[in-house]
């Protein structure tokens, strides 16, 4: 990842709505949500949602797929992943152990 598209990630995640939208599609895995059902869930607008989910998708954070009239969000690990890569390139020095305790934090066991 380059420091541009992480710059884009973080941005997008240093807002108090984004943030909720990007942790509520983490929460719900792969079954992911329509772009109403987020709104409703998290009691926000509709038309403030798409903005919210545009500027995510922009920045590799979730991914959309049409069925049908409605668009579903699903969080975009991959995207995550690599701004997690990003942010810990250079971590631990050359003595990798130090970051153990931090990888099994993140490690997903879903």
């Amino acid at each position: 990842m380059e420091s541009n598209a992480a710059l884009a990630a973080l941005a997008a995640l240093g807002q108090e709505t984004r943030l909720e939208i990007f942790r509520l599609l983490v929460r719900v895995g792969a079954e992911g949500l329509a772009a109403g059902e987020i709104a409703e869930r998290l009691n926000a607008v509709q038309n403030t949602t798409s903005a919210h989910l545009k500027i995510l998708a922009h920045a590799g954070l979730v991914r959309a797929e049409r069925e049908g009239r409605v668009i579903r969000y699903f969080a975009d690990m991959s995207g995550f992943r690599d701004l997690l890569a990003f942010l810990m390139e250079d971590c631990c020095n050359g003595a990798p152990e130090l970051c153990q305790p931090i990888l099994d934090a993140i490690t997903c066991s879903c």
